[in-house]
């Protein structure tokens, strides 16, 4: 039975993928700028008036740095990533407006006070510049768009100098007299809330929201967009601030694994210890959220941990001088105020402590069922994977290690089944990689093929899919054996396969049967040349970078120029975006539409476009993007070419030394047939 894909409503599924994406979004806005922040913490440890080495001069330095940098630099970034410079400038000028707004609300509050009262002080506006950075940029990229072509020549920079300077204008006006209230009146509530949680000794139970959040990516939105700009506040004014560890301490995390390295079974414990390394020393915490959501009763074992952590630091009244990014316990003790590190290490300690023992009870509760079912952990991490929504190498490596053990077939693999989405595009070409590798390797009477999901016949010996798609899979062929990889073009799961594969040929020891024989046949038809499939005003090469909605929507306009797709395709292409990302590996991307978007589809075609400033594709860096769009098998052939020039790194870097479209043209043209 085929699996319905999910409906694209207001389900708490879809809240959830909104939060994360708003989250990451913040994120992308922050974590650049964090090197700035760690600066800004040093000049405040060394040259404020209590600092390690107080300097009068340099101490100048700290109030205009907070006050107007940062935000200036985190509006920059977020106008940067809607619309690219043009949009960073016009973040940065509507992000003063809201600045010298703020200043001028407060001086006319303190001018109203009676004598003797004490001061408000200054509002940084780190919200005020995640407001106003985006959109800005977002208001600056609508305003372009309804010019350009519309411009007599000669007359172009004038415009567009202009524009951008009436945008900016404008939209330091709306700062000025709209954002900057507004964000006094948020910091105002925000703050008196904190202050409330720490007077009634309540701020541990943040732990309850925080841990899972973290579990299911949502923590981003609660932590760059709420505790970073509260806290660097409180740093200005105190020192030091609590708020960056209620989510940053790597107690927890390390608590769980070590119960899991004693007290775990199966691959859940034998990955645990290398877990543990790279969570508490790398910062990176995504690796224990697959032993959580294996056993979600394990949420209790980190909200203890969490609050334990936090009361420590309320104890002890510690705190950091900036955001610990990543969550490492270098980067937490580097950014610990001075005469804090007694309480900040403590609370480490015994986070991790709390988190261990309530983790260990609870294993060890339910170790007898654990045993039985000790397969769970390779699905727990697949499912943390999807969560994320896009790739991560930390799971990519605990998945490696989940299936490590399991991987090994007990029958002989004669059919192999690429399986994507649209069964069109990325799992052609990870079948076309994985079958130039077993042929290398000399082994015959293996087919090796691509399809969609959907479309699995339940009888195939072997398996592979991205992440996200392998429990649909699972679903289609219950008795092959499955394979998870993050990347078609490159996953060194491969090598892994043709291992099997040679391994399974060896102990059956047996002839190939005819159906494998002919495994050959399954290949895409040679053909003398791609035709009109790829031509060359399909083939187009920037100097600058895109946005993934760019680079999609210009593949898509080539398609339907070529009389290939209709203007439906686009949307299909961002739909199958949502499901699976279809980032290839080595810098190539394939937008393609979803298996439901046949009916968009009019020829077979391909687009292609280099980007020598590179598009951010879900987290990676791709710099070829190929638009598909099929009908049948006709475009089958030179995707298996594109797939092998694509597996080497070095015939990479020769398609992006071409200089024109032509050269580009004919080097993907001529790539040699198997």
């Amino acid at each position: 039975m085929t699996t319905p894909s999910p409906e694209r409503s207001s389900s708490p599924g879809s809240l959830r993928v909104g939060v994360q994406k708003f989250g990451s979004f913040l994120s992308g806005m922050i974590m650049p700028n964090i090197p700035a922040l760690i600066a800004w913490g040093l000049f405040t440890a060394f040259f404020i008036e209590v600092g390690w080495t107080p300097h009068a001069a340099l101490a100048t330095v700290v109030g205009p740095m907070i006050h107007y940098l940062l935000p200036v630099l985190i509006a920059m970034q977020g106008g940067k990533m809607v619309h690219d410079v043009r949009g960073a400038v016009v973040g940065a000028v509507a992000t003063f407006g809201a600045i010298a707004g703020s200043d001028h609300l407060i001086a006319q509050f303190n001018a109203s006070l009676p004598e003797g009262e004490d001061a408000l002080g200054e509002v940084h506006m780190f919200i005020g510049a995640m407001i106003l950075g985006p959109l800005s940029a977002w208001v600056m990229k609508k305003v372009d768009g309804v010019l350009e072509g519309r411009i007599r020549a000669g007359f172009e920079m004038l415009v567009s100098m202009f524009s951008g300077g009436f945008v900016a204008f404008g939209m330091s006006l709306l700062g000025f007299f709209g954002v900057a209230p507004l964000v006094n009146a948020i910091m105002d509530v925000l703050g008196r809330g904190v202050e409330w949680l720490i007077s009634t000794n309540l701020l541990p139970l943040t732990s309850i929201l925080i841990e899972p959040a973290k579990v299911f990516f949502l923590n981003n939105a609660i932590n760059h967009g709420v505790l970073t700009p509260l806290g660097v506040s409180e740093v200005d004014s105190a020192g030091q601030s609590i708020l960056f560890l209620l989510e940053a301490n790597p107690g927890p995390g390390l608590g769980l694994l070590l119960a899991f390295s004693v007290f775990g079974v199966g691959a859940a414990r034998g990955s645990a210890p290398g877990a543990a390394i790279i969570q508490f020393f790398g910062g990176i915490h995504e690796v224990y959220f697959p032993y959580v959501l294996m056993k979600p009763t394990l949420l209790i074992a980190v909200i203890a941990g969490g609050a334990t952590g936090v009361g420590t630091n309320v104890l002890f009244d510690t705190g950091l001088r900036g955001p610990a990014a990543p969550g490492s316990i270098f980067a937490v003790v580097g950014q610990t105020a001075s005469g804090s590190y007694l309480g900040v290490i403590l609370s480490v300690v015994l986070a991790a402590a709390v988190t261990f023992v309530v983790a260990s009870l609870i294993l060890l509760a339910g170790r007898k069922k654990d045993l039985e079912s000790a397969d769970d952990f390779a699905e727990a991490v697949a499912k943390t994977e999807a969560t994320k929504g896009k790739s991560s190498a930390a799971l990519s490596g605990l998945a490696a290690q989940a299936s490590g053990g399991a991987a090994v077939a007990q029958k002989k693999i004669e059919r192999i089944i690429f399986a994507c989405d649209a069964g069109m595009g990325s799992s052609a070409m990870g079948a076309s990689v994985l079958r130039n590798k077993i042929k290398d390797a000399g082994i015959g009477g293996v087919s090796v093929t691509n399809k969609a999901v959907a479309a699995l016949p339940g009888d195939t010996d072997l398996v592979i899919t991205q992440q996200q798609l392998t429990d649909r899979a699972k679903g289609q062929e219950p008795d092959a054996v499955h394979v998870s990889v993050d990347s078609f073009m490159d996953a060194p799961e491969y090598d892994e396969v043709v291992e099997m594969v040679r391994q399974s040929a060896e102990d059956d020891g047996a002839e190939p049967t005819e159906a494998a024989a002919q495994g050959a046949a399954d290949e895409p038809a040679a053909q003398d040349g791609p035709g009109e499939i790829l031509t060359l005003d399909r083939v187009r090469i920037h100097s600058g970078s895109a946005t993934q909605q760019e680079a999609m929507a210009e593949a898509a306009e080539v398609l339907v120029a070529a009389d290939a797709v209709t203007e439906d395709y686009l949307e299909a292409m961002q739909a199958r975006e949502e499901t699976v990302s279809t980032f290839m590996g080595n810098e190539l991307a394939i937008p393609h539409g979803t298996g439901e978007a046949k009916d968009a589809v009019k020829a077979s075609a391909l687009s292609v476009a280099r980007y020598d400033g590179g598009v951010d594709w879900n987290g990676q860096q791709a710099t070829f993007v190929i638009g598909i769009a099929g009908v049948g098998d006709e475009h089958l052939q030179i995707l298996s070419r594109i797939a092998k020039l694509f597996s080497k790194a070095e015939t990479v870097e020769q398609l992006k030394a071409a200089t024109t479209e032509r050269e580009l043209h004919e080097l993907l043209s001529s790539i040699e047939q198997s």
